[in-house]
Parts: C-alpha cells; structure tokens; sequence
C-alpha cells in the first residue's frame, strides 16, 4: 500500500469559486454573437473542457480567435471581481502544507488569470508547482497535465491523489493513475454519485475541504 505524500488540486470549481464569471462570460459571447443567452445546463456541462474545444462546438461557423476574443475581453474584464476562494479552501491549503505533502495546480486555464486569482487570495505559495493551459498541448482527460505536474514534483502517480470537479478532471486523474476525489461543491457533477459517474467514478467524493485531510491517511484502495 502506497501512502499519500502529493496532493493535486483542480483550479475552477474546486479551489476557486469562478461559476459566476465562467458564466457570465459564456452569456455575454452568446448575447454577442448570436443575439440571445444559452440554457444556463447547457453552458454548465461544458466546465472543465478547454475553452478553445467548447467554443469551436458551440460557434463553429464564427473564426475561433473572433469569437475566443469576445469571451475572454468580458473574461479578463471581470474576472478579479466575481471570483472567490471557496469556503475552507484556505485552511485546507495551509494545513497540507504544513503536514509537509507536495503540492500541485493542475488547470486548464490560461496562466495569467490562474495567477491573478492565487495572488488575489494570496494563496500561490502553497502550490509547489503550478500547470496550466500556456504549459502544455494536451489538456485533460489527457493525462498529460497530471503527468508532467507529477514530474515537476518528483512525485509519482501511485502516492498522488487528484481533487477536481468535472469529469475532465476525475477521468485525467484515472487516466494517469491518480487517485480522484470529486469535491461535492462542484457545479457540473452537483449531486452526482459514483454509480452515476460510471467509468468515471471518482475514488473518493468530499463534502467539505477539510475531508481531505482523512483521505491523506487512507492506503491505496
């Protein structure tokens, strides 16, 4: 049984509250080009696939840069006002740290606005490597981001557990055969169990951040 001794963290919808911007954002492209808003589910089913591949699937008659432009001005505009940490996420951090775990930022947003938003709450000191969509060509459930996180950490897959909120990031934890935790807050898999979730069927579901801190004592199931 191999112990736990480096913790991945997904960035939207797990460590930082940005449904309101990612959103809001979707609503202003599409009002934009298209003269009217989406169904709110159908925008959400989309969260944690890159930004590039959802907007070619819902505006494939428009030029990418055109319409990725319309969306990330609004992005980029708003961005440092409507995001927050999520509760207890902080401490979490904190605490991880403390009990001397390597820790990783797995996302697949842009570099700037990852940045923007760990500094914002002061927090980009408690990741010991940060990867993001700038750093890599192959984006989750590739697990490619986990795979040269894990190497930037020295770390290896069998003693990493993964937390994200999507099924991008559950199936890229499985795929680079991490150990995946959905956290229950997520918007996109509110709700969802792991007999819902099928092939990806998370290895472990939290309610609240400071779960995590058992689970770092739990062998490999």
């Amino acid at each position: 049984m191999n112990k736990i001794d480096t913790v991945l963290f997904d960035f939207d919808g797990t460590v930082m509250d940005t449904n309101n911007v990612i959103l809001m954002s979707w609503q202003h492209t599409f009002r934009t080009l298209r003269g009217r808003e989406e169904d709110r589910e159908v925008i959400v089913k989309t969260f944690g696939e890159p930004l590039e591949l959802t907007m070619k699937k819902f505006f494939p008659e428009v030029p990418a840069e055109e319409a990725l432009e319309v969306y990330r001005s609004f992005h980029r505009d708003n961005f440092g006002e409507l995001i927050n940490l999520f509760p207890g996420m902080r401490e979490l951090l904190a605490e991880v740290k403390r009990r001397g775990y390597k820790t990783g930022l797995v996302t697949s947003r842009l570099y700037n606005t990852t940045i923007q938003g760990l500094e914002k709450y002061e927090i980009k000191d408690m990741f010991d490597a940060v990867l993001t969509a700038d750093d890599t060509d192959k984006h989750k459930p590739d697990p490619a981001p986990i795979n040269i996180t894990l190497e930037k950490l020295g770390s290896s897959p069998e003693t990493s557990i993964m937390l994200g909120d999507t099924l991008f990031d559950l199936l890229c934890a499985k795929n680079a055969g991490v150990r995946s935790t959905l956290v229950s807050w997520s918007l996109a898999l509110h709700g969802m169990t792991k007999e819902d979730l099928g092939e990806a069927a998370p290895d472990y579901i939290i309610q609240k951040p400071e779960e995590l801190l058992e689970l770092l004592e739990v062998p490999e199931p």
